[in-house]
C-alpha cells in the first residue's frame, strides 16, 4: 500500500486503487497522479474503499480467484456500497470483467454454479474467453477503439478520437449478452467485444489506459474530472 501526493494540485478526498493482492498497482496510481489527482492511495481495506472519493479496480489475475478474494475480504461488499452511494469507479482490464454479472475464467468444476463465478453485477452480461484460431490469444498489443453511438455521450471518452489506439493484454472479454446501451466502444479482435463500458457512475476499459500513451492519459484525466464532479456535487 502507498500514497502518491504531488504538490501542485488539491482535491478533496482520495482515489483508491483497490488492491486484491495481485500484481503491481503502482503504474495505475502514477497514471492517476499524472492525470491530475493529488491524493491516490493503494489499499486493500474495505473501510478505505468505501470512504473513497473515487475507485479504480485494476486488472491482474483470473476472474474466480479475484472474486473469491474480494468476497472473503469484504472488498466486494464495500465496492457495491460505495457505488450505490454514487462513488465513481473505473475498472481496468480484469477490473471491467469483474464489474459484470458473471465470468467463467478459473471457476472450479465442482463449484455450485460452474462454469460461472458471480461478479460484482454493476453491469449486465458475462465475461468469456476470446476464441482461438486465426488470431493469437491472448490479445497483446495496440488496437483500435471504435466509439459507439452511446459512447459519444460517455464522459470517459470525451476528447478521445474514433480509432484511437490503446494497449491490450487479455484473453477474456465481455460477451455478446452485455446491454448495448452500456457499450461505449468496441474493439474487433477474434470477435467484436465491448472495450469501454458505462453504467451510471461505473466505467470500465478492457485495455490499460495507464499504458496507452496519449489516449490513455486523456481517459484517466476524464475519470479524474468525473470524480471531481461527483465530489463537489
Amino acid at each position: 500500500m502507498g500514497q502518491y501526493l504531488p504538490e501542485q494540485l488539491s482535491h478533496a478526498g482520495k482515489i483508491v486503487v483497490i488492491d486484491y493482492h495481485k500484481g503491481n498497482l503502482s503504474s495505475v496510481a502514477r497514471g492517476l497522479v499524472r492525470a491530475g489527482w493529488q491524493a491516490v492511495e493503494v489499499s486493500d481495506d474495505p473501510a478505505t474503499i468505501e470512504g473513497a472519493a473515487g475507485l479504480v479496480l485494476p486488472g491482474v489475475g483470473a476472474f474466480a480467484d479475484a472474486m473469491g478474494f474480494m468476497e472473503a475480504s469484504g472488498q466486494a461488499a464495500a465496492i457495491k456500497r460505495a457505488v450505490a452511494a454514487d462513488t465513481p469507479i473505473l475498472g481496468i482490464c480484469l477490473g471491467l470483467q469483474l464489474m459484470l454479472e458473471r465470468g467463467d475464467e478459473g471457476t472450479p468444476v465442482d463449484a455450485p454454479h460452474a462454469p460461472w463465478t458471480a461478479g460484482l453485477g454493476l453491469m449486465r452480461g458475462s465475461c468469456t474467453r476470446l476464441p482461438g484460431g486465426r488470431l493469437k490469444v491472448p490479445h497483446v498489443g495496440w488496437d483500435q477503439l471504435h466509439i459507439t453511438e452511446a459512447g459519444r455521450a460517455c464522459p470517459l471518452l470525451a476528447g478521445v478520437p474514433e480509432g484511437a489506439n490503446v494497449y491490450y493484454t487479455h484473453s477474456y472479454a465481455a460477451d455478446a449478452d452485455v446491454a448495448e446501451q452500456n457499450v461505449a466502444a468496441r474493439t474487433h479482435y477474434a470477435r467484436s467485444f465491448a472495450s469501454v463500458m458505462w453504467e451510471g457512475n461505473a466505467y470500465g476499459c478492457q485495455f490499460h489506459p495507464e499504458k496507452s500513451s496519449g489516449a490513455g492519459l486523456v481517459i484517466l484525466r476524464n475519470f479524474v474530472r468525473i470524480v471531481e464532479g461527483s465530489a463537489t456535487a
